[in-house]
């Protein structure tokens, strides 16, 4: 029984701890978490000090339709994802 309790409390304490450990280790690559019950993603985001975009992510092109054109300070980077639980179908049109 003690030694249940003793993991139990283990746990609960290093739960936190891997917490605030993952968001330092996401916020110093630039990356953004997105999680919710159906998927977990882990993205990047533009580097606020990159000399090209200054932190913005891209830039706009002239012309008469302007675009963003990315930096490839983020755009280039791999994503994660991965599915949790399919979402569900729908069955008529949400209006």
């Amino acid at each position: 029984m003690t030694r249940r309790l003793r993991a139990a409390l283990l746990l609960a304490a290093s739960v936190p701890l891997t917490a605030a450990t993952a968001a330092a280790v996401l916020k110093a690559g630039h990356l953004k978490l997105h999680a919710d019950r159906h998927r977990i993603e882990i993205t990047a985001q533009p580097r606020p000090n990159c000399p090209h975009c200054r932190g913005e992510g891209g830039w706009w092109t002239g012309g008469a339709f302007p675009e963003m054109e990315a930096c490839g300070c983020w755009a280039h980077r791999r994503e994660l994802r991965i599915r949790l639980l399919p979402i569900p179908a729908w069955d008529e049109p949400p209006f």
